[in-house]
C-alpha cells in the first residue's frame, strides 16, 4: 500500500465486501483515472467466493487491501540517495548536504547499514581527532578519504513500511534523534521518515462506495478524509471533516450509479470492467428480480451489456440472464464452506434501538440445504455475535430460485416477537417473499426494535 504522498484516493467499499462493492470500488477508480485523479481501488477485506469467480472468469487482478485507514510508515517515507558502507566519507557528506544533514548508508543486500547524521558524524571526529594535538592537525582530505561506515550510527530504530504510525509513536517520543529508517518486509531500505511528519502524519483520503455507516467502513475510518460517498443504501454515516460530495440514491446496486457516471461523462467502460461493473448490479438485484430493481437497474444492466459482451471479451456471447445465472450461481451453497465462513461473509452490522445486530446474508438455490447444516451455522453465528460484541445476530439463507428466505436468530431479543415472519419447529422463522436484506429485511427488523 503506497502513502498519502502523492495524493493517493482510495475507493473502497464496505468491509466483508461483496461483488457490488468491489465492482463499484473498481469502476469508480477507473472513471476518475480517466480524468486524471490519482485513483486507487481497495477492498475493505476477504472476498467471498462469488466476487472471486467473477474476478477470475474476467482476467481482473485483485485490488489493494486496505482494512485500516490509519497513516502508515510509507506514507512519510522519503527515498534518500544512498551510500554504500566503503564509500570515502565525502560521498556520504555529498550526500549529506543535499538531504538536510542526514546520509543512509546501505549494504549490499539493500538493507540498511548505518545512518550518518549531525551528531554521528560529531561523535566520529570525537573518536578520530578527539583531543590530541597532533591528530588535530590531520588535514580534511584524511578525514574524507575514510570510510563512511567509520561515522555511522547503527542504533538508529527501524519501522517497516506498512505499519501504523500511531503503533510507534511512543518509541519515536522516547527517542532522542529526529531521523529513522523504513523498510520492507524483507528488512530493505524504503526511506527515511523524519520525527516531526510521525507526529503529524498525513491523512489517507477515502472514497467510500456501497456503504457509508461507520461501523461498515475500514478500521480507523476517523484517522482518514472522507472526500465523497456513493451509495444505495440507508443513512448511517458520522460526521465529517468538511462537506463533502454526497450521493445516496434509491437504485438496486451502486454499480447502477457508476455505470451512470461513465456514460454522463461520455465513456464506455472496458470490456472486462463493464463485466464486472454488470455481475455488481445483477448480484445485489438477483438478475433483475429483487425488490429492489429499478428501471435505472434495468436501463444500467443494458448499457453494461453492451460495453461486455462485445467479440473479443471474456463474456462474447452471453446474455443478462446466462452471464446473471452463472455469477449467482457461483456464490450459492453452503456445503462447500466452513459454517464461520458462511454467517461472516456477507455480514453487516447495525445500530438500533440501544441494540448493535448484525445481518448477514447467504444464497442458496434450495431451502432444504439448511435442514443439514442448520446446528453447525446456528453455532457459529453465536460465536459470531459473540466475537463481535453484539446484542444478537440474524442469518438471512435466500433461495434465489424460489425468491424466498429462511432466517437463524441467536437469541429472543425483545420486539423481535414482531416480526411478520412465523416460527416453524426447528426454531428459524420463514420469510416468504423476501429476498433483500436492504429493502425488505432490515425495515421488519428496524420496526420491531422500535416499536
Amino acid at each position: 500500500m503506497t502513502g498519502n504522498k502523492n495524493n493517493a484516493i482510495y475507493v473502497v467499499g464496505h468491509v466483508n465486501p461483496d461483488t457490488d462493492s468491489i465492482a463499484s470500488a473498481m469502476g469508480y477508480a477507473w472513471l476518475l483515472q480517466d480524468q486524471g485523479q490519482n485513483a486507487v481501488a481497495a477492498r475493505a477485506g476477504h472476498l467471498n467466493p462469488q466476487t472471486t469467480w467473477v474476478l477470475n472468469h474476467l482476467g481482473i487482478e485483485l485490488p489493494t487491501m486496505l482494512t485500516d485507514a490509519s497513516p502508515r510508515f510509507a506514507a512519510i517515507s522519503h527515498r534518500l540517495n544512498t551510500a554504500a558502507p566503503e564509500h570515502p566519507l565525502r560521498e556520504v557528506w555529498s550526500i549529506a548536504n543535499r538531504t538536510g544533514g542526514v546520509a543512509p548508508i546501505v549494504d549490499s543486500e539493500g538493507k540498511p547499514f548505518g545512518l550518518v547524521s549531525v551528531i554521528s558524524l560529531f561523535d566520529f571526529l570525537s573518536r578520530t581527532v578527539g583531543s590530541h594535538p597532533r591528530r588535530e592537525e590531520m588535514r580534511i582530505g584524511e578525514l574524507m578519504d575514510m570510510p563512511g561506515r567509520e561515522a555511522c550510527d547503527q542504533t538508529v530504530p527501524q519501522f517497516q513500511a506498512n505499519a501504523r504510525v500511531r503503533d510507534a509513536l511512543n518509541r519515536i517520543l522516547r527517542e532522542e534523534r529526529t531521523d529513522f529508517w523504513v523498510i520492507d518486509e524483507a528488512g530493505r531500505y524504503v526511506g527515511i521518515c523524519r520525527h516531526r511528519e510521525a507526529l503529524n502524519p498525513p491523512r489517507m483520503q477515502l472514497i467510500l462506495v456501497d456503504h457509508n455507516e461507520p461501523g461498515q467502513a475500514v478500521g480507523s475510518i476517523d484517522e482518514a478524509d472522507i472526500i465523497e460517498i456513493v451509495d444505495h443504501h440507508r443513512l448511517g454515516n458520522s460526521s465529517t471533516r468538511m462537506p463533502i460530495r454526497f450521493t445516496v440514491d434509491v437504485v438496486g446496486s451502486t454499480s447502477t450509479l457508476i455505470s451512470e457516471r461513465i456514460n454522463d461523462a461520455g465513456l464506455s467502460a472496458p470490456p472486462e470492467l463493464a463485466g464486472l461493473l454488470l455481475a455488481g448490479v445483477l448480484s445485489d438485484t438477483l438478475i433483475l428480480t429483487s425488490p429492489t430493481t429499478t428501471p435505472r437497474d434495468h436501463e444500467a444492466a443494458e448499457r453494461l451489456a453492451r460495453w461486455a459482451f462485445v467479440i473479443g471479451s471474456p463474456l462474447a456471447g452471453e446474455t443478462v440472464q446466462t452471464f446473471g445465472e452463472k455469477v449467482i450461481s457461483s456464490g450459492t451453497g453452503l456445503a462447500t464452506r466452513k459454517p464461520e465462513e458462511i454467517v461472516s461473509a456477507d455480514l453487516k452490522l447495525y445500530e438500533a434501538a440501544g441494540l448493535n445486530f448484525g445481518v448477514a446474508q447467504v444464497e442458496v438455490t434450495s431451502l432444504v440445504e439448511l435442514d443439514e447444516h442448520l446446528v453447525t451455522l446456528q453455532e457459529a453465528l453465536v460465536k459470531l455475535r459473540d466475537a463481535k460484541g453484539l446484542n444478537f445476530a440474524v442469518l438471512m439463507v435466500t433461495d434465489v430460485v424460489r425468491g424466498s428466505s429462511r432466517l437463524l436468530l441467536t437469541s429472543d431479543v425483545p420486539g423481535l416477537g414482531g416480526l411478520p415472519y412465523p416460527k416453524l419447529p426447528d426454531g428459524t422463522l420463514r420469510a416468504a417473499g423476501v429476498v433483500s436484506r436492504k429493502k425488505q429485511l432490515l425495515p421488519a427488523l428496524l420496526s420491531a426494535l422500535e416499536g
